[in-house]
């Protein structure tokens, strides 16, 4: 216990107002298309030089929190993902927006985010030094199973078509093949001097969810902005809360996925949400409901994206073993006050590793406070005429392409990849399960060349790959997520023929 003992510094007031300021500001960092929390921290390292440890590392974890959750207010009212660990929120979050639930869908967000984010950080306290030797646990071929896990789920993300999911994944496996390899720096597919660095994530993220939805807004013209007006009601937050606890199947699931995958270095929440939101789909009995705006696809991806925040900082504070892009950054921030994390951060450093932990804990009840409390407002976004609303989406996405490395290079690449999948959605195909194909990919393949030369150096690739108890574990999962996969397909396919057989001899 600690960090009780500590507890009293985030009351402190330059703590308090860092606090509050962070969460603000990441809350609407995060709602902005390109803005990733890693970014976000990184844009905030430079106010930290002047501020001690202590209140830096408050300023930053408190961006850092808020930012992930509010990833969600665009993916919800706009379909396009503010980070990618909202990726999954999109898919039904939107959906309920366009219902007329976007109140209700923000409001479940922020409270599944909260519930999640508080665990994540009480399972940072409680359980830092047996976790983070577990995660040491994971090698490059532990990593490169668990890429795989998450390739097996690209097929059922899309509720449509499995196999048009498949392929959509495997578009997006080989996007992440462009540029040069790492290992052997061979150029692949480079036609462009704009690809000569790869196609980065955050560009193709709004690529791929922003320029349809914007061509889709201007395909719409001024009369369908008249007829289609979007409802938004003052949803009671009691409701919704009630509604959050009865969901506690995907509640739970989000929540344990995401702190088990934040945990895990180099993974992101990105994966936690997909991974979260597949199996949550595939434990439900309402597998039809998701993709049309079910609230349980929400609250599942939210939890774990935020749930895996906490603990992607374990081996980073015991380790120096960043868990994630954004604890990377939070490294640096440690860093330049001359602060090494590590086994003894705790006892030479206690005041400021207690007190940055308690601000976060304290910090998710105040992003779901402030979160909730800007719902309704932001909801009515949703009632923009879509002609202004695109111009506005179009100007951010180039905004936000651009601001990663400064490159016009990415805004072409943004682009051409929202034109292609703007058309690609009219044959059936889904932008989630490509996304969740390019950021696998580098995960995958460098794992598995940096295993394979492990693997030379010893008995060969197979024994390296395919022993031991935690990677038999791994490929019993990945066995068994594609099994259930053409399994639940398979039942879908029948249940829709049935459905149509029996209306055809009804008429």
């Amino acid at each position: 216990m600690e960090f009780l003992q500590y507890f009293g510094g985030v009351f402190e007031p330059i703590a308090l107002l860092l606090l509050v300021g962070g969460t603000i500001g990441g809350l609407i960092l995060g709602a902005t298309p390109g803005l990733s929390p890693t970014m976000a921290v990184a844009l905030l390292i430079p106010f930290t030089f002047h501020l001690s440890p202590t209140h830096g590392l408050i300023l930053l974890g408190a961006a850092y929190t808020s930012t992930v959750a509010g990833g969600a207010v665009s993916a919800i009212l706009l379909k396009i993902p503010g980070a990618p660990a909202n990726i999954a929120t999109a898919l039904d979050g939107n959906a309920m927006a366009r219902n007329g639930d976007g109140t209700r869908a923000l409001q479940l967000s922020f409270l599944a985010s909260g519930v999640g984010g508080i665990i994540g950080v009480l399972l940072l306290i409680f359980l830092t030094p047996v976790l983070a030797q577990w995660a040491l646990a994971f090698g490059p071929s532990h990593l490169f199973w668990l890429a795989i896990l998450g390739v097996t789920v690209i097929g059922s993300l899309d509720s449509r078509s499995f196999v048009k999911g498949l392929l959509s994944g495997c578009i997006g496996l080989w996007i992440s093949m462009i540029g040069y390899d790492d290992v052997q720096g061979a150029e692949r597919f480079i036609f462009s001097d704009a690809l000569t660095g790869g196609v980065s994530i955050i560009p193709a993220l709004i690529g791929l969810f922003a320029i349809p939805q914007v061509m889709e807004m201007f395909s719409k013209g001024r009369e369908a902005a008249a007829i289609e007006q979007v409802r938004v009601s003052n949803y009671p937050i009691s409701r919704s809360m009630v509604e959050l606890f009865q969901s506690w199947r995907a509640l739970s699931i989000g929540t344990v996925l995401g702190s088990i995958v934040g945990l895990i270095p180099g993974v992101g929440g990105q994966i936690a949400g997909l991974v979260a939101y597949d199996q949550t789909r595939k434990m439900s009995p309402h597998k039809a409901k998701f993709g049309t705006g079910h609230s349980e696809g929400v609250i599942a991806a939210e939890s774990a994206n935020n749930a895996m925040v906490g603990p992607s900082l374990v081996p980073l504070l015991t380790l120096s073993i960043p868990g994630s892009p954004t604890a990377a950054v939070l490294l640096g921030g440690l860093l330049i006050h001359g602060i090494f994390p590590g086994s003894d951060l705790f006892d030479n450093h206690p005041q400021v590793a207690w007190t940055f932990i308690n601000s976060m804990l304290l910090g998710q009840v105040l992003m779901v406070i402030f979160g909730i409390y800007t719902a309704v407002w932001a909801a009515r976004i949703a009632q923009v005429p879509p002609s202004v609303m695109a111009s506005a989406v179009l100007i951010l996405a180039i905004f936000g392409s651009y601001s990663v490395q400064l490159s016009m290079g990415d805004v072409y690449i943004m682009l051409v990849l929202g034109v292609g999948m703007f058309f690609l959605e009219r044959f059936g195909f889904s932008a989630a399960p490509l996304v969740l194909g390019l950021i696998l990919g580098p995960i995958a393949e460098a794992n598995f060349i940096q295993g394979n030369l492990i693997a030379n150096a010893q008995n060969g690739p197979l024994e390296y790959f395919c022993t031991g108890t935690l990677n038999i574990f791994l490929i019993v999962l990945v066995v068994a997520s594609i099994a259930y996969s053409f399994w639940s397909n398979m039942l879908e396919n029948r249940s829709a023929a049935a459905a149509r057989k029996k209306q055809e001899l009804a008429q």
